[in-house]
């Protein structure tokens, strides 16, 4: 097993709204992180064993641990990476519904699904599980993302190694402590506080089936390259960069709000925000000085009050400074910026809502995914131009159309190159709709009823007569 390299970031708890390290937390030893492959390949036969029924009864006791300790769980992220109070406790229910879902809903997924057959006899295919999997999970939902990896593949008799963002320990250990009182049995969900050269043991170890990361294309480029070169079974969901295509509008200052919103969740930082708004020329003025009213508006405050009036600071200081100089290029090259886009001083990581417009293909802004409080606005003369405007992205995540014409929202959303394609919503969300991309935004597909068709023995099991 390869030697943790001192120089990697450790793993500690950074509060991006002073700056200060508030707690810091060791590594895995090279012997722990055996301990806890051998203990996941050790516990799999029995939990696969296991019925399914029994599986999705502890799944809806995780569910439950995760509604009762919502204000303490909240508490938790908002100091690690600034998520406003209110949209932490909203997570930590979303988690909870997730595990409720697959609970309730599970067991009937990876039921067998028989197959006509023309030669006699009786087929089926079975949904069976292939093993202990590697999670490798962000922070910007530090809950979320854990629960929709973790529900469906606890509930389907996968084992669970997990790996959590370097600044997410104490809401790591959370959700292992839910797991182990819900009655997940040892070695069956373990965190790991893994160095990067652990990871990348741990997809080469044979015992080890699959591996799911949410994150960087840049890291998705890794773990895929490492999970290929070691046959493994991959599930990566990366950036984004989604349209989010206004057409026409009876209320433009009510579209404009609801973009704004949209993009100001969790301070901008989800793969899935409307990061490129591409708007028809008739209200782009309009609709651009109601996002600019809106941003001015903002000052910045402290998460975990959560103040009316105020935005939260990005997950990290490096974080607020790679945006900022996103930003800056776009200017330089001459874009507008209608406001916002101011750097904090000192060592927190506030970065003030910003209105770009006149972004060009030259710009980074243009293929680069603006992960922060920024607003990219484009005018656009009719559908055709907005289409060939939303799909010209390295990025497939999702996208939404806008319309008092449904029908015409829905042919235009119908050609957008994405993973999920929305129509008068800016995303349709919930435990049971299922997420994921194409392009470089990566493959494969969580929640809903694809959630447990991705680490999954799908056997043909034939009897013939």
């Amino acid at each position: 097993m390869t030697t943790s390299n001192p120089a990697e970031p450790g793993y500690r708890v950074l509060n991006p709204a002073t700056g200060e390290v508030v707690e810091t937390f060791p590594t895995a030893s090279d012997p722990e992180i055996e301990a806890a492959i051998g203990a996941a390949a050790a516990a799999y036969p029995a939990w696969r064993d296991t019925p399914i029924a029994e599986r999705a009864r502890v799944a809806s006791r995780v569910a439950e641990l995760f509604a009762e300790r919502g204000d303490v769980l909240a508490e938790i992220i908002t100091t690690e990476m600034g998520k406003p109070l209110s949209q932490s406790k909203g997570e930590a229910e979303f988690s909870a519904d997730i595990f409720r879902y697959f609970a309730t809903e599970g067991p009937a997924l990876a039921a067998d699904q028989e197959i006509k057959t023309f030669s006699g006899g009786r087929a089926v295919v079975q949904r069976l599980p292939i093993g202990p999997l590697l999670g490798i999970m962000p922070w910007n939902y530090p809950y979320y993302q854990v629960a929709r990896f973790a529900a469906p593949n606890l509930v389907l008799g996968n084992t669970i190694l997990l790996k959590h963002a370097e600044n997410c320990p104490r809401s790591a250990l959370a959700i292992e402590q839910i797991m182990q009182e819900s009655g997940v049995p040892a070695g069956v969900y373990t965190n790991v506080f893994a160095s990067h050269a652990q990871v990348a043991d741990i997809i080469a170890d044979p015992r080890v089936q699959g591996v799911s990361l949410t994150g960087s294309e840049r890291a998705g480029a890794i773990i895929g390259e490492l999970a290929g070169r070691n046959l493994k079974k991959a599930v990566l969901e990366l950036g984004g960069s989604d349209p989010y295509v206004v057409l026409d509008a009876a209320d433009v200052r009510g579209a404009a709000a609801t973009a704004w919103t949209t993009r100001m969740e969790n301070t901008g930082q989800a793969c899935n925000s409307n990061k490129r708004m591409i708007v028809a020329e008739g209200l782009f003025d309009d609709f651009v000085a109601e996002l600019t009213a809106r941003a001015e508006s903002l000052t910045p405050g402290d998460p975990a009050v959560d103040a009316e009036g105020t935005f939260a600071p990005l997950s990290s200081r490096a974080a607020a400074e790679s945006l900022a100089a996103q930003v800056q290029d776009a200017v330089d090259r001459g874009a507008t910026l209608h406001t916002g886009g101011v750097l904090s001083a000192g060592g927190a990581a506030y970065f003030s809502p910003a209105v770009l417009t006149g972004v060009t293909p030259d710009m980074r802004a243009y293929r680069e995914e603006l992960f922060g409080p920024v607003a990219v606005v484009y005018k656009v003369a009719d559908d055709d131009e907005a289409v060939r405007l939303a799909n010209d992205t390295p990025y497939g995540l999702g996208g939404a159309v806008f319309s008092e014409d449904r029908e015409r929202a829905a042919r235009v959303a119908a050609r957008l190159e994405v993973g999920m394609s929305n129509v008068n919503i800016p995303a349709a969300e919930g435990a049971e709709m299922p997420f994921g991309g194409v392009k470089r935004s990566g493959f494969g597909r969580e929640l809903g009823p694809l959630g447990m068709e991705e680490f999954v023995n799908k056997r043909l099991f034939f009897v013939a007569d």
